[in-house]
This record gives structure tokens, sequence and C-alpha cells, in this order.
């Protein structure tokens, strides 16, 4: 033990207790109860005091402590597999036809479903406005080429099988149904300038009325279409249609035809982007 600590003396004759070298020896404290105890020692004091400041610290920290708001991310959450994925919608619209895609896959994919749309809709049973829709969809010698055939294709005759007068118009108190509902979308091959879309679709076709000899019903098919960039959009070159792949027909039982009128009128059809 060093001689300048309170255990040792600096030096014989000073009258402290355990001189030089002595070690000092603590015996127990008496359980007399008319013994005086001894007090504490001022290091314990000074331990016990700090560890209460230490816990009075440390509540006071929780009480005011505000939880921070985790950080937030500009990066928008990742899409599940069959979720709606890309581009917003375009916002411009010609003659009905959805415009301004962008000059990429999402663009070119977002093109031929709103095209599958179109050319599905009622609109192609009337000249006119089939007219309209071809010369909107199509590069212009392509819709050249497609406006006599399409014609001859939608003659009376055929226009009359579908229960439509020659100007494809239903009969009074029925609505004609006709419409394409884009599933998906798949690139075959791309680059800026071509683009090969298909686009699987499930189809409603058929005359709503209670009259009516051709229910409507649902189809399934694959329309593929060959765009190409022109005049700032993206144009049809060419397409082709198959059947399938189509699922196995559900449990629902088919609805009235009052329904069905009524649900093609109430629900109205989207502008599809990619």
């Amino acid at each position: 033990m060093s001689n300048d600590d309170q255990y040792g003396g600096g030096g014989a004759g000073h009258g402290e207790v355990g001189g030089t070298g002595q070690t000092r020896t603590r015996l127990p404290e008496s359980s007399d109860p008319y013994t005086t105890p001894r007090r504490p020692s001022r290091g314990l004091i000074a331990v016990v005091g700090v560890v209460v400041l230490l816990i009075a610290a440390i509540a006071f920290a929780n009480q005011s402590h505000t939880p921070e708001t985790p950080p937030t991310s500009d990066k928008p959450a990742t899409a599940n597999p069959t979720a709606a994925t890309g581009v917003p919608p375009v916002d411009g619209k010609s003659a009905g036809i959805p415009r301004g895609f962008g000059q990429n896959e999402q663009g070119a994919q977002s093109a031929a479903a709103n095209y599958a749309v179109a050319l599905g809709s009622d609109g192609m049973f009337k000249k006119n406005t089939r007219h309209a829709l071809v010369d909107g969809i199509y590069t212009p010698d392509a819709a050249a080429r497609l406006k006599g055939p399409q014609d001859e294709a939608y003659s009376p005759a055929f226009l009359a099988r579908l229960g439509l007068d020659a100007n494809g118009s239903p009969p009074q108190g029925n609505t004609f149904v006709t419409r394409a509902v884009p599933v998906g979308t798949r690139i075959d091959n791309y680059s800026p300038t071509n683009a090969k879309v298909a686009v699987w679709y499930t189809g409603l076709i058929g005359m709503s009325g209670a009259k009516s000899t051709d229910p409507v019903r649902t189809t399934w098919k694959t329309w593929t279409f060959e765009l190409v960039w022109a005049g700032g959009d993206w144009k049809v070159l060419s397409d082709s249609q198959q059947d399938g792949p189509a699922p196995v027909p559900g449990d629902a039982v088919a609805s009235p035809s009052d329904d069905i009128s009524k649900a093609i009128k109430e629900f109205g059809g989207f502008t599809y982007a990619r």
C-alpha cells in the first residue's frame, strides 16, 4: 500500500493507524444495538449519487424522446408480377384512339393494347367510324390496302347474321356487344423503329335483347401487331389473330340479357398502359 493514502501514514510518529508498510484490518460491525454504526464512506456515497443521477437522466430521456419517422424514399415500391407496371396512360386522343405513346418497349405494348381495344369495338361495324379507326391506327399505306377488303367483309349479309342492319345498328330495344379486353401483352421483337407485340385478350361478342338469337359470349384470342415508329407515334403495319390461350370456363351463371345491356352502358372501357 502507498504511504500517501488514507490507510497508511507518511512515516512513524504521526499517530496514524497502520504505519508505514502496515495493513489496516476492518473488523465486522458490531451487532450491538447500543453501538453507534459506522458512517458509510465518502466513496460509497459518491457512487450511489452517480447511480441515482444516471437513472434519473435515463428516465428523463425516455419521457422526452420522440420516435423518429423512418426516412422516406422516392423510389416506387416494387410491383407484384401480376400488377400493372410502367408509365402512366397517355393523355392525348384522336378519334377516340389514345395518342402519344413512348418510343420504348412500354410504349409499344401500350399502343398495341389500345389498338386491340379500338379495333375490337362496335365502331368497326359502321363504315365511317371504321375508316377513321383504320386511318388512325395503321400506316397510310396499310390503311389504304385494308379499307376495300374490310368494306367487303363487313357486308350487309355479314351484318345481318349478327342481327345488325346495313348501317351496323342493332334493332330497337337491343344492344350489340363487342369488346376486346386485354389481359396482357408480350414483346416478341423490339427496336426503336420496329416492334412486334402480342396482345392476349378476352372478347365479348353478341346481341343482348329479349328476342336475340345470338346471345353475348366470350372468346379468348391473341392479337399480334407489327408496329413501326412513324410520325412521332407507333403505327400498325400488319396484324394477325389466333385463338387462345383459353382458360377453363368458370362456374358463374350467365346473366339475363337486360343485365348485360345495362352493364355495357354503365361500364366504360380503359386506356391501357404498360
